[in-house]
């Protein structure tokens, strides 16, 4: 048995997330079924993560094993192939037997996007979160510098997480502005269920006046999701980019 690590990116509007479902466009089933015609046998993925509807990849990580395969280009040329046009194999390589996706992890990147503006540019209606209010994006970045480290992220965790701890390691929080576009990248060791977007919704809540920066550090430790902020539209978030114990984090 061979173990294959994919490299993937997708625009989600199609689909009903990551994870396979009954009845319903997902990513993960139109690459299994790509790769059902590829390699002529049925294969299951375990994805670095599972996006939920309507969210967008840059750097989705999956891995499968299987007795035999092509090699890394043609596999790559023969899925895409066959993909349709809104998900790519980026990159296809042999892995150690050990490797899986979401469990050797060491680091998640995700960016949130916000156009800014009292119209928005129909080139960015799909891939941000279009918000007519002005937002002071130094408040935001004040707020944000009480996430950083080591906390329970209760407060920030949907229900229906699978995660059997709320603790997580956030190691940066980084906000820019250029022209309408705010930029929000975020990269921890792991992220609970809807984490990203629940950050985002209270970062523009302190960015628009309605709380203040230090209101953050006390929603932190309430440990209450209701006193966060609402959870931000998926179309503006993007999965990023996965690290691995063998990568630069650089």
């Amino acid at each position: 048995m061979v173990n294959i690590k994919l490299v993937l990116e997708y625009e989600g509007t199609n689909y009903y997330g990551w994870q396979i479902q009954p009845d319903v466009p997902t990513v993960q089933g139109q690459v299994q079924e790509a790769l059902r015609k590829v390699l002529n046998r049925e294969i299951t993925l375990v994805s670095a993560a599972r996006t939920d509807r309507g969210v967008h990849a840059k750097g989705q990580v999956v891995n499968f094993k299987v007795s035999q395969c092509l090699p890394s280009v043609q596999l790559v040329r023969a899925i895409n192939s066959i993909l349709p046009s809104d998900i790519r194999v980026k990159k296809a390589e042999q892995v150690p037997d050990s490797f899986h996706a979401r469990h050797s992890a060491r680091c998640k990147v995700y960016q949130y996007f916000i156009y800014n503006h009292f119209m928005i540019s129909p080139w960015f209606r799909r891939f941000s979160w279009w918000f007519k209010v002005p937002l002071n994006c130094e408040l935001m970045t004040e707020a944000a510098s009480y996430l950083i480290g080591k906390h329970d992220f209760s407060s920030f965790q949907n229900k229906g997480s699978p995660s059997s701890s709320s603790v997580r390691v956030v190691e940066k929080i980084k906000i820019n502005k250029r022209g309408f576009l705010i930029n929000i990248q975020l990269r921890a060791d792991g992220f609970l269920y809807k984490m990203v977007r629940n950050i985002t919704g209270t970062l523009v809540e302190v960015g628009r006046g309605k709380i203040s920066p230090e209101d953050v550090y006390e929603i932190l430790k309430a440990r209450d999701r209701k006193k966060a902020g609402p959870t931000a539209p998926p179309q503006g978030l993007f999965l990023w980019q996965v690290f691995y114990p063998v990568e630069k984090t650089n």
